[in-house]
């Protein structure tokens, strides 16, 4: 909760800067208003616009709960306080709801698809920077599960940290004795013999990384007949006309940076009575 604070103060000094211009010549008084939908879509955000209320000390009642749908025309949140105040925190309050809405909806979207199947739907790290934890907030509130928030949750080895390691059974014996003992290590790999190889050293994880659906169909028996205690993660150029193929595969986990950084933000609006 304090990061979250402090992330909602800087968004609002960063549009504020030196004050706001109209602070000073503002009417005074009470004013109400409310936040309408433009669009159809899953809301988020709404953890993060309370604290903005609180923080600037105007009163904000929402009429929908983070994770919930919305339609267009439907009234998001209605809102109490000087006009100054309202003015001020207009833009930084949308922006945190469409913003988060944007990817929750995208996320909803792709969590919908894959319902039906015993398989999990992984963000990524491709996130804007300093956005990692609001953006992965909201894609948990569409329904996907966080893969790494950073370097630090797993070790991940990625086709270009192996050209590094000459042999990789070794290195993951090194890597045992160094990480703690319940973190996982996970291996990208792009063809059947990686797979073997990964497997074969240790691997916790093997993420298959833009193979055909045949491919990942005969990683999966593999793993189920040799290595059952592996997870398998399908991965790159997925998207929503083929996700429900690769969750048919039998995979633990399907990841896609495209819930994150394609999402559109759903428009919404701040309207005075």
């Amino acid at each position: 909760m304090i990061n979250i604070k402090k992330f909602v103060k800087n968004a609002i000094i960063e549009d504020n800067g030196r004050g706001d211009l109209f602070f000073d010549v503002a009417p005074k008084g009470r004013f109400t208003a409310r936040v309408i939908s433009k669009d159809d879509g899953i809301i988020a955000g709404v953890k993060y616009a309370k604290i903005l209320a609180r923080t600037e000390k105007f009163d904000c009642k929402f009429l929908k709960r983070d994770g919930e749908s919305v339609k267009k025309g439907e009234i998001i949140a209605e809102l109490e306080g000087k006009a100054s105040v309202l003015l001020s925190s207009e833009r930084t309050f949308l922006n945190l709801l469409q913003h988060a809405s944007g990817i929750a909806t995208v996320a909803n979207k792709y969590a919908q698809k894959i319902k039906d199947y015993n398989v999990v739907l992984l963000d990524t790290r491709k996130t804007r920077p300093q956005l990692r934890d609001f953006e992965k907030y909201a894609s948990r509130v569409g329904g996907a599960i966080n893969h790494r928030l950073g370097l630090d949750d797993c070790l991940m080895l990625k086709d270009t940290h192996l050209k590094t390691i000459d042999n990789l059974k070794e290195f993951i014996l090194k890597a045992r004795k160094r990480i703690s003992w319940v973190t996982k290590i996970e291996i990208e790999c792009e063809t059947m013999q990686q797979v073997q190889t990964a497997m074969d050293a240790g691997a916790d994880i093997i993420m298959c990384d833009n193979m055909k659906i045949e491919q990942i169909e005969e990683v999966v028996k593999f793993r189920n007949e040799k290595y059952p205690h592996i997870l398998l993660e399908a991965s790159g150029n997925i998207n929503l006309d083929t996700i429900e193929t690769y969750a048919k595969t039998g995979v633990d986990a399907i990841s896609s940076g495209s819930i994150i950084h394609q999402a559109t933000w759903l428009d919404f609006s701040m309207k005075f009575d």
